[in-house]
Parts: structure tokens; C-alpha cells; sequence
């Protein structure tokens, strides 16, 4: 993976989080239980896939980290 492939999967995962994080929170009152429900699972499987992908990246980054230095190094 290149490092600005990873890159992007990085700072793509962090908005992910942060979003759908600030989403919940603003997440007005009045709407029927279904509604926050629904908008809850939304909120926890986007986190979750915001953390994968950084996790991706960050791992994606690293390696490439590691292969420019053998290459400098060789």
C-alpha cells in the first residue's frame, strides 16, 4: 500500500469517527425510541469501520516506514 493510500485511510477513519460521534451527540429529543435505535446501531457500525480503516492506514504507513529505511539501508 502507498503511503498516501494509507495516509488517506487514516485521516478518512479519524473523520469517520469523528463525525458520526458528533452526530449522536446532536441527536435531538422527541423522536420515537425506533429512531434512536436505528441511528445508535448507524453510529456504533461507522465507529467501528472508522477504527478498522484507521488501524488500516496506520499499519499501511508503518510498513511503508519500514520498507523505506531497508531501502536507504541496502
Amino acid at each position: 500500500m502507498s503511503p498516501k493510500i494509507a495516509g488517506f485511510l487514516v485521516i478518512l477513519g479519524v473523520f469517520m469517527i469523528v463525525e458520526w460521534i458528533n452526530l449522536g451527540f446532536n441527536l435531538a429529543d422527541g423522536h420515537p425510541t425506533g429512531f434512536y435505535v436505528v441511528h445508535g446501531i448507524l453510529i456504533g457500525v461507522n465507529v467501528i469501520l472508522g477504527a478498522v480503516l484507521a488501524v488500516i492506514g496506520w499499519r499501511g504507513l508503518r510498513e511503508a516506514g519500514i520498507r523505506r529505511r531497508k531501502e536507504g539501508a541496502g
